[in-house]
């Protein structure tokens, strides 16, 4: 690597802070641009292709950066993933993707810096046309009139133009008598279909149709057909089921279901459907054939299959595919309801409840059996069915007057007709020791008192027989339990929670459920859970610099701990105790301070705060290190270029906050060129102290053509070195390298670094005369380019509302280096001809002014070129000599005239050195500039 020149290093004393502006570029296949006109900017792509949009920001320090995006679909999610970066890249683009893009730019100074672009996705899908009939008779005349509607839509963006083709034959509205063409009144939007009505068919009405949808070929997309064939056999879809409806069927089984078609034309195509939104993963479709292998009880529903052949309504038949099912065997024990007691007695009556899920319901049996034999309802022992609109699936056996031979084991036993699956039996015992449920906590289970992160076990004792099942909620608030559920069954009366939090403290209820047990009110309790943590301190981590000699107190406060008022903390720098105490009932905090740091001060600190559930913990960095540098992006015309191998670039940047340590004695620079791994470095000495928004620059030098370089910039103080900052610098070729011609006409978005003037009214629009909208302002502009073409592209001002008479647009070149002394025999100082075309057409063209500026003007000097009024429908081009002594730039103003139709434009701007050749015409608008010893000329030829 080329070995690198140390240029002066100096400091600029003044603020150079500043709040971020921003604006978007685009590349990508964009279509057309629509620039700021109308108060937004229009960027039209087509779908597919890719979109990238670039936000260029300027700002110190430098800005952040954040793409969002407002909804073009309520689908779409881009906002919630927001893209920090400045260039937005979306291949492959989808319509619902379009939608206003807004690009956030915030450094901290000021408001945040926003700008916007409303991204407009094209496309244009296959036409569909569908075709209807309608059959009526008219009163007292005996015939009848068939007319058909062809009905055809396409998805588009923008809004589709239709036409009809019969054959070969273009179809209009009044073209045929028995044809009528026209928009049905109900549509949303002009232009979303178009209706071909026949009326009463003739025989010439049977042919082939074609539907043709056209966006007028924007962004390229072609138009698109369908073509349809009626004929006397047209007709809408009609189909048949071969098979029962419903079909009952056991777990496991295979499934067919078969669909045909039993009419029209053209053939209709078969789909299937679920009532469960898609078909079961594993079904496969075969034609109108539908299979389910071993099928499940999730895959149950109603299965439905579709026609459809555009012509008419599509037929519709469905099937309700019912598995067997039996789950949830539930039974309770009701006493005499005629008693208030809930023991069973002897001479008293009992009920026992059974209940199952069953599917169908209507297939549901029971039986009863006492110890193991059959049970028949007798006038003592009535078995019933309970209405299967009230509590479905259930059985119940009423035992009258209770007797000793009562005692026994019955069994409830329920099955499905059909058969294949599996009888679910219920067991219960009905004895002397038959009671009712009573629950306890135990002794020393409630308060029960746990450490965050261990299992616990909150346990009810339940006594009777049947045991019943237990159900634990909270009884403090309306909260869910550990598992998500609102309660918890518990079988043994014990509800265990894995890893305990804080949340969790609160009480508990425990209590019987109202099945598999007795009917009788529930019986609960209360468990009490508290849960001891950790103190929760702040900060948990922080960086404290300081310079040494000056002091440092350092703050652990705590937010949160249980036991709250137990509580110790120890104050260590790497593992040595350096204080130690208790908390006092008033305080929340402890402090630790550095009268004076000294170098044995830096380093790690951390504060313990302790209680008995363990302890949080502070910790603070104490560093001498200097804060990044940051640097400055806004650099104005950085890169220089001596000579043909090799460039230089201005680096420029500021400290931040430089005053928050020991002073600053220099930077470490380190460079390297990209792609290569070793680094250049050298150290650049600072004098004095430095300003917080002090402008440092160092001119690097030697840098090769067209090399990219990554630098690395790292301030070191009495401590050593801080925190390091790394920028890429980028080669790219200055606009005039003591060229000998410059041309821009304007064919690229970067318009060859022109910039629009920040102090005028409004800006300059980059067009072409094919993609602008002409029906804004009639009458003024160009109808195409310089050279004639429509797709060419200039510069103009936009004179229609909200502009005002007088507003002034500038657009300014970038800066051009004047040539060495007697280059080529250029008499001193060198002299430049200035030219450009301009177009003035319309009776309201105000004044267009070119100006010189150079490096170091500060007043305000007045035209080199100027000309007022409507010049006519043709472009001309202007020249003009000029002298500048130092880097200077040319601007071009627009001044806006009494009216709308007073359209600017210019295009073709060229630089050449040496004085202008062709002589000025009788009608020069030369004006003079005799403060800068230089004369201008003007010149005109014609361009059509």
């Amino acid at each position: 690597m080329t070995r690198m020149l140390t240029c002066a290093f100096f400091f600029f004393f003044f603020s150079s802070t500043a709040p971020p502006t921003v604006r978007i570029i685009h590349s990508g296949h964009a279509c057309n641009v629509e620039e700021e006109r109308h108060t937004e900017r229009v960027y039209t792509i087509r779908e597919g292709e890719t979109l990238e949009l670039t936000c260029l920001v300027t700002g110190h320090p430098r800005p952040q950066i954040r793409w969002t995006k407002t909804a073009g679909s309520v689908s779409d999610r881009f906002q919630d993933s927001s893209v920090f970066n400045e260039t937005l890249h979306i291949a492959k683009i989808l319509r619902t993707q379009g939608g206003r893009y807004y690009c956030k730019a915030e450094n901290g100074l000021g408001s945040p810096a926003i700008k916007s672009i409303r991204v407009d996705v094209y496309y244009l899908d296959d036409p569909i046309v569908t075709v209807h009939q309608s059959i009526g008779e008219a009163k007292e005349q005996f015939y009848y009139e068939r007319t058909v509607f062809l009905r055809c839509v396409a998805s588009s963006n923008p809004p589709v133009r239709y036409s009809w083709h019969r054959g070969r034959e273009v179809l209009t509205q009044g073209s045929d008598k028995g044809v009528e063409i026209y928009e049905p009144f109900f549509t949303q939007l002009q232009g979303e279909t178009k209706i071909l009505k026949l009326k009463n068919l003739r025989p010439q009405d049977y042919a082939n149709y074609s539907c043709i949808a056209s966006v007028r070929n924007v962004c390229g997309i072609p138009d698109r057909s369908v073509i349809f064939r009626l004929t006397n056999k047209t007709a809408s879809p009609s189909i048949k089921l071969l098979v029962e409806d419903p079909i009952v069927v056991n777990p496991g089984q295979i499934v067919s279901l078969v669909c045909i078609t039993t009419g029209g034309e053209p053939p209709p195509i078969l789909t299937w459907v679920s009532s469960n939104d898609t078909l079961p993963q594993r079904s496969v479709v075969k034609g109108g054939t539908l299979t389910l292998p071993a099928i499940t009880s999730d895959e149950a529903g109603v299965y439905s299959c579709v026609a459809s052949n555009n012509v008419g309504n599509p037929a519709k038949k469905s099937t309700t595919i019912v598995v067997r099912a039996l789950k949830k065997g539930r039974f309770w024990i009701t006493p005499d309801p005629y008693h208030n007691d809930d023991n069973i007695q002897i001479g008293r009556e009992v009920k026992i409840s059974c209940q199952v899920e069953a599917t169908p319901p209507e297939e549901l049996t029971f039986s009863w059996l006492k110890n193991g034999r059959a049970l028949r309802s007798s006038e003592r022992m009535v078995i019933t069915q309970t209405d299967p609109d009230i509590s479905p699936g259930t059985t119940n056996l009423d035992i009258i007057d209770l007797k000793f031979t009562d005692f026994g084991t019955y069994t409830c036993v329920a099955a499905l007709k059909g058969g294949g699956i599996p009888e679910i039996s219920i067991d219960v015992n009905i004895s002397s020791t038959t009671v009712p449920p009573n629950l306890t906590v135990p002794r020393g289970k409630s308060p029960l008192v746990a450490r965050e992160g261990d299992t616990v076990e909150l346990e009810c004792l339940v006594s009777g027989k049947p045991k019943p099942i237990i159900l634990w909620s909270r009884a403090d608030k309306e909260a869910p339990m550990p598992d998500g559920n609102m309660q918890m069954e518990s079988y043994d009366g014990v509800l265990r929670i894995v890893n305990v939090s804080r949340e969790m403290t609160g009480s508990y209820r425990c209590q019987t459920s109202q099945y598999n047990g007795f009917n009788v009110k529930p019986r609960e309790a209360l468990v009490e859970l508290i849960v001891q943590y950790p103190p929760t301190v702040e900060p948990v981590y922080m960086e404290m610099r300081q310079g040494l000699g000056r002091p440092v107190v350092m703050t652990c406060r705590v937010l949160r701990a249980h036991p709250s008022r137990v509580l110790r903390f120890e104050w260590l720098l790497s593992n040595r105790l350096l204080h130690a105490g208790a908390f006092d009932a008033q305080r929340d905090e402890t402090e630790y301070t550095i009268r004076s740091l000294n170098r044995d001060g830096w380093g790690e600190y951390t504060c313990n705060v302790i209680n008995e559930a363990g302890a949080g913990k502070c910790t603070f960095q104490v560093t001498g290190k200097a804060y990044p540098p940051e640097f400055y992006y806004d650099t104005y015309s950085p890169l220089w270029q001596n000579r043909p191998r090799v460039y230089g670039f201005k680096l420029q940047w500021t400290q931040m906050n430089p005053n928050a340590v020991d002073r600053i004695v220099a930077y470490r620079l380190g460079i390297r060129q990209m792609g290569l791994q070793r680094w250049w470095e050298q150290e650049i000495p600072v004098d004095g102290i430095i300003n917080k928004g002090e402008l440092m620059t160092h001119n690097l030098t030697e840098l090769i053509k067209p090399e990219s370089y990554e630098v690395r910039l790292t301030p070191i103080t009495r401590f050593g070195e801080g925190d390091s900052t790394i920028r890429i610098v980028t080669y790219s070729a200055p606009i005039n390298p003591h060229l000998r011609e410059f041309h821009c006409s304007f064919e690229e978005e970067p318009i060859c670094m022109f910039t629009q003037d920040k102090n005028d009214d409004f800006d300059w629009t980059r067009h072409s005369a094919a993609t602008r909208d002409t029906k804004y302002t009639p009458n003024t502009g160009p109808s195409a380019d310089r050279s004639g073409s429509k797709q060419g592209f200039y510069m103009y001002i936009e004179t229609s509302r909200p502009r005002k008479e007088g507003d002034q647009a500038r657009l300014v070149s970038p800066f051009f280096n004047v040539a060495p002394k007697n280059p080529y025999g250029i008499t001193n100082p060198p002299a430049y001809c200035f030219g450009f075309f301009y177009h003035m057409y319309g009776k309201h063209i105000g004044t267009l002014n070119a100006f010189l500026k150079q490096k170091g003007q500060t007043t305000s000097e007045g035209p080199v070129w100027s000309l007022s009024g409507n010049q006519g429908d043709r472009w001309k081009q202007a020249k003009v000599s000029i002298h500048p002594t130092a880097s200077f730039q040319v601007v071009l103003e627009g001044v806006r005239g009494p009216g709308i139709e007073g359209d600017i434009a210019i295009d073709d701007v060229t630089l050449e050195e040496g004085e202008c050749r062709d002589p000025p015409p009788s009608e020069s608008h030369q004006i003079s500039a005799s403060s800068w010893k230089t004369t201008g000329h003007q010149t005109e030829n014609q361009s059509q």
